[in-house]
């Protein structure tokens, strides 16, 4: 029994048309000793890099037609309405920004320096959420101006020597800096051990929390935001400092917050952003997507590029900063430059943006940490000089901690951004549970339908009715004899060369098929199709088995891991759970069979395993009137769990933005009539059994 290579060279769009490749008689009867391969696509098609290929296609097309607008921007009047969109997109998709509460500042010790002097301070950015933060302040009399020190991915934070010597070398020159922890580095880690030590590195547990907060339609950024809006907060409640003049510098993961912080803080005079200034499409074509708050739900569809946040503040002072040796493309930094230049020029502005560019490596390296504070010299302090840095040695970790502890989630009555999100979770409980008490059965479906990017489907079809384009569909390659039943290999997909649906289709040869099952399983088409399994136990009690690769699975899964892909579509704005629940949607419009008792309308038992639980549950919900029954194995519980479990397991791709806004996984079940859901096994968001 054997199976030969089955090639199709027909692809899948993003909501897919159906096609079928299947297999022939295998007349050229294979030798006994061959071994089995279940493999629908020919390797030259690279099903593990499917998806990056295509949403990286979609991604260039969306920036494509944003760099066509851009290129009609001519008026001030252009200009401030494209301002505005974006500025008021970027905050939406960050969810409501919280009322100010009490700052709760203090200052907890001091340090001296020759020239200039520390404070270390601790504030409130949230209730019972504080920020630690060094100050740096000048060997004068105030009111200084000041400018904010967002960190870059560095473990200790402000500790880090870098951002230590750019505090003291502003200080120096009459400005005050303050160098604050962001969440996950420094004092500030979110996750800790039973020893109160972080667990995990800062990007990992960005992520962490980005995927927590998703579910809300929050974003790792929120939080990320806001704490650099609290910081402006605090400087401009000191006597000793300016409030008139303020500025943002920050490199790497904190230039990028630079970036956010400067588009939408007026306060913030100038800025200076570096080593994170490149385009998407430089981005996505060299190092992919970074950790989670730099990634904005839906932003690349939307057109908002990297060069709008600079373009959101014309014509207020910006110094871009790069280095020539940086993994962060620098061709991305000077069409960054001159797009915004161009901006800057149109407005009657063009001495305030700037580019330097430092012969080095990632980071805040000495010529850029000088070229930053000559720049916020002459726009702080009207000042035109050259700056330069003298050898100096950072203090250490240990003084300029703030905390007793040493972490601020080890202080008395200490929240975390996970127990934020779940007074979050609790608030839109209510709000969910009064929507779908008064919305009707199709009122609910129609709001999933858009909050999951799944189209309406169309289908409902007749096995063996369906017409197929002899231009688009074909057949070839033999099929695999298993004694009393036959595998063939199905393959379905629209004429693009992206994307692909590889299917295997498991019937009976002897008995009248009573039932048609839809076998979804994370592990791919094949995880329970060898000889004596799952699927061929059921084949052998008289059913139909179609089982498919929903995209991301089997053999489309992605090499290293879906986490570059999920935050790609979610740039896109292409909830990755409304993709598979598409696939399987389109699963339905196979025409099952090709024997002649195949003609009545063929209704599936979905059956669902792991990760394809959740998108089978939205596709059967959507359209119970294609399916018999759904089964749930190994399935996500909820995204409740999601908010509330600081560390979950792979759940990147299968959580919705915003979707607790209006409804929860349970509540699509509550859509389904009583009996038709079987749930088995539910797991926890960590990836845990819930219950025997």
């Amino acid at each position: 029994m054997v199976r030969r290579h089955v090639g199709i060279a027909t692809a899948v769009g993003w909501i897919a048309l159906l096609a079928v490749a299947s297999a022939g008689l295998a007349q050229d009867a294979a030798r006994e000793d061959d071994a089995e391969d279940l493999t629908v696509l020919p390797r030259d098609l690279d099903g593990p890099g499917m998806m990056a290929r295509w949403l990286r296609a979609e991604a260039h097309a969306a920036l494509e037609k944003r760099k066509a607008a851009y290129e009609r921007l001519e008026t001030p009047e252009d200009i401030a309405a494209w301002q505005t969109a974006r500025r008021e997109y970027f905050l939406k998709q960050l969810g409501e920004l919280p009322e100010r509460a009490p700052l709760n500042a203090r200052v907890v010790g001091r340090l001296p320096g020759d020239g200039f002097r520390v404070e270390k301070v601790i504030y409130d950015s949230r209730p019972s959420h504080a920020v630690t933060a060094i100050l740096f302040l000048p060997d004068a009399e105030g009111p200084h101006p000041a400018v904010i020190i967002p960190c870059g991915h560095t473990a200790n934070g402000k500790a880090a020597g870098a951002y230590q010597q750019l505090a003291r070398l502003h200080a120096l020159h009459g400005i005050a800096a303050l160098v604050y922890d962001p969440i996950g580095q420094g004092e500030r880690y979110q996750i800790l051990d039973d020893a109160g030590k972080p667990r995990f590195k800062s990007t990992t547990e960005h992520t962490l929390v980005g995927t927590s907060a998703i579910p809300l339609g929050w974003n790792a950024a929120s939080f990320r935001v806001w704490d650099g809006i609290r910081s402006l907060d605090y400087l401009a409640s000191r006597d000793d400092i300016d409030a008139t003049r303020l500025g943002c510098t920050g490199n790497s993961g904190g230039g990028t917050l630079t970036e956010y912080l400067m588009a939408i803080d007026p306060r913030i005079v100038c800025a200076a952003p570096g080593s994170c200034v490149t385009t998407f499409a430089r981005r996505l074509d060299s190092i992919g997507p970074g950790d989670a708050e730099q990634n904005i739900f839906g932003q690349i569809a939307f057109g908002l590029d990297h060069a709008d946040y600079t373009i959101m503040r014309a014509p207020r002072p910006t110094l871009l900063l790069a280095g020539t040796q940086d993994y962060i493309d620098i061709r991305g930094s000077w069409e960054i430059h001159r797009e915004a230049n161009r901006i800057y020029t149109r407005l009657g502005h063009p001495e305030r943006i700037d580019l330097v560019e430092h012969d080095g490596p990632h980071g805040y390296q000495k010529p850029l940490r000088e070229a930053a504070v000559s720049w916020m010299l002459r726009w702080l302090k009207n000042e035109d000089r050259r700056v330069t840095e003298t050898p100096w040695e950072p203090f250490a970790a240990r003084d300029v901690q703030c905390t007793q502890r040493g972490q601020a989630l080890l202080e008395p009555g200490a929240r975390s951004v996970f127990d934020i999100m779940a007074d979050e979770d609790a608030r839109l409980a209510q709000e969910r549970a009064k929507f779908l008490k008064e919305a009707t059965p199709e009122e609910i479906r129609r709001k999933v339908r858009e909050i999951a990017g799944i189209q309406p489907h169309k289908g409902g079809l007749i096995a063996g009715t369906l017409s197929l384009n002899p231009q688009t569909y074909h057949k070839e390659g033999p099929e695999l004899e298993r004694g009393d039943y036959r595998v063939r290999a199905l393959y379905e997909g629209e004429s693009t060369e992206h994307l692909k649906l590889p299917m295997l289709y498991f019937y009976p040869l002897e008995k009248r098929a009573r039932r048609t099952y839809l076998y979804l399983h994370d592990g791919g088409k094949t995880a329970d199709a060898g000889p004596g399994g799952p699927i061929e136990k059921l084949v052998k009690q008289g059913s139909n088995v179609l089982a498919v690769d929903l995209r991301g699975f089997g053999e489309t899964a992605p090499k290293g891991g879906s986490f570059g892909v999920s935050f790609l579509s979610y740039l896109l704005g292409y909830p990755y759970i409304g993709m598979r629940a598409t696939d399987a949607l389109v699963a339905t419009n196979h025409p099952l069979g090709g024997r002649a008792e195949a003609t009545q309308l063929v209704k599936f038992h979905v059956i669902a395993i792991g990760e394809a639980g959740p998108p089978a549950l939205h596709a059967v919900a959507l359209h119970p009137e294609y399916f018999a029954s759904l089964k749930l194995v190994g399935s996500l519980e909820s995204w409740s769990s999601v908010v509330r479990t600081p560390v979950t397991k792979n759940q990147l791709p299968q959580v919705v933005h915003g979707a607790l806004r209006t409804y929860d996984l349970p509540d699509l079940v509550k859509l389904l009539p009583e009996g038709f859901v079987t749930i088995e096994d539910p797991r926890g968001a960590d990836g845990r059994p819930l219950r025997k």
